[in-house]
């Protein structure tokens, strides 16, 4: 049986940067946001939460400080969480700790990286979709992937075994 997926993104693009092949392959996805900064245009967090709605059924996303305790049951959710070794950003670090907490305890922990240094990183097969999904949230910034374009060509996920 395939387990839920709940993704924990401290921003609003790191779920298409660190995780968009688990998204492409996920039944019903759950994306939880962990960073409330509303000067970061709510409109594009619609736009894209409706097209995962339509793209992945049933799927939906929500805005928390942190995991809401709804979802955490270790028998039920395969939960992906940043990087707290490899990511730079403190707020990736911070909710990567918290992931690290709940492998401990025993829960189905995957780590995922938005800095592209990471080991494991490895080339996404479907990266034309993946660059049309950030191309909608950055569609602002044409000059973008002259130099970022590992963001849409790279991913890695690593299991810890403790």
């Amino acid at each position: 049986m395939r387990k839920q997926v709940v993704i924990v993104a401290p921003h609003c693009d790191d779920e298409i940067i660190g995780t968009f092949t688990v998204l492409e392959n996920a039944r019903h996805p759950i994306i939880v946001f962990t960073d409330i900064d509303e000067d970061r245009g709510g409109y594009r967090r619609k736009c894209l939460t409706e097209y995962y709605c339509s793209e992945w059924r049933d799927g939906h996303m929500g805005f928390y400080p942190q995991l809401p305790s709804s979802l955490i049951n270790k028998k039920e959710f395969k939960y992906y969480f940043p990087d707290p070794i490899y990511e730079l950003h403190p707020e990736h670090r911070k909710q990567g700790a918290f992931g690290e907490e709940l492998l401990r305890k025993g829960y189905d922990v995957t780590f995922y990286c938005t800095n592209m240094t990471a080991p494991y990183i490895h080339k996404v097969k479907n990266w034309e979709k993946k660059r049309e999904l950030l191309d909608m949230w950055y569609y602002d910034k044409s000059s973008l992937w002259e130099y970022d374009h590992k963001y849409f060509l790279f991913e890695g996920y690593c299991k810890w075994i403790l």
